[in-house]
């Protein structure tokens, strides 16, 4: 089986999806795989930017609508669709572009993390005990000291996380590996799409405003209205979160729709944050020359995966 795969990383409107489209137009064997945690949800499309019909007929999409809003999808869960999707590829013969901008979801499939299990009874009991004020860091600290200097003694989920696998897997949280802050040998090429702040920062509140006049505000209408509707993951898609507090809550329009456009430059800012600490990514400001180096790797041995752990 042929492992041919390259991933394009950057922050939200950076011109990523429509760069990666571009790419796997030009030859019948690509697809893409979608690196992305919002866009698993069923009903969520113009706010997760997802392709078009039309785009879905001209190249082959993976790990879109995999579940409804109202479920939760793990990174385990994540990490498994797309280790399914990208075999699936391969064995048609076919070349990966992994596209997307989460990047705990991109490390745990580029990097092929070892994900540790959930145990939501003990983690209840420490969100219990946390809330009453127990110092659950010290007690990481004598459980998992590795673990424990990898974080800050106030970050709640992170505490948290670590000792439910300590305690509900018998093995300390470190033992499953260096954690995201250590970066391994390259597995993946991966292309970074980089633009000027100042231009991102337009590009979002543009395209925020065009979601609207498609018809965003109704689409989370529909969803809100939903069963089950939204669940605790996927309320907390940037520009959903917001229209929901208008939807559910009545908070004004444009008191919503300007908080959707401050925080989603705010998660530009994090997601570049987070790819340029990654060594391994090769940068590119220009589309065209970021395009020339994923052909490239498509179609040279930097793009062959010797490894895939199975």
């Amino acid at each position: 089986m042929n492992r041919v795969a390259v991933a394009l990383v950057g922050a939200t409107a950076s011109g990523k999806s429509a760069l990666a489209h571009a790419l796997a137009r030009r030859e019948p064997d690509r697809a893409i795989v979608a690196v992305d945690a919002m866009t698993v949800y069923r009903g969520m499309d113009i706010g997760t930017a997802k392709p078009t019909p039309a785009e879905r007929r001209e190249v082959p999409y993976y790990l879109l609508d995999l579940v409804e809003p109202d479920e939760d999808f793990t990174v385990a869960m994540f990490q498994r669709a797309a280790r399914e999707a990208t075999t699936d590829v391969w064995s048609r013969g076919g070349r990966a572009i992994y596209v997307g901008g989460t990047g705990l979801y991109g490390r745990a499939v580029l990097d092929d993390y070892r994900i540790p299990g959930q145990y939501p009874e003990v983690r209840r009991a420490l969100e219990a005990r946390w809330a009453a004020g127990e110092a659950l860091h010290e007690e990481l600290v004598r459980r998992d000291p590795v673990a424990a200097a990898r974080m800050e003694p106030t970050n709640a989920r992170r505490v948290i996380r670590a000792l439910e696998v300590t305690l509900g897997s018998g093995r300390p949280f470190s033992s499953f590996g260096p954690g995201v802050a250590q970066y391994g040998r390259v597995r993946v090429v991966q292309v970074g799409l980089r633009v000027a702040m100042d231009e991102l920062d337009r590009r979002i509140e543009a395209r925020f405003h065009q979601w609207l006049d498609e018809g965003l505000l109704d689409e989370v209408r529909r969803l809100a209205a939903r069963p089950g509707g939204v669940g605790r993951t996927a309320r907390q898609a940037v520009g959903y979160r917001e229209l929901l507090a208008h939807v559910e809550d009545g908070v004004g329009l444009e008191q919503c729709v300007r908080e959707a456009i401050t925080h989603s430059r705010r998660l530009a800012r994090r997601q570049r944050s987070w790819f340029e600490r990654d060594p391994r990514v090769e940068w590119f400001e220009s589309p065209e020359a970021a395009l020339a180096r994923m052909e490239h790797v498509l179609n040279g041995p930097d793009g062959f995966v010797r490894e895939w752990d199975q």
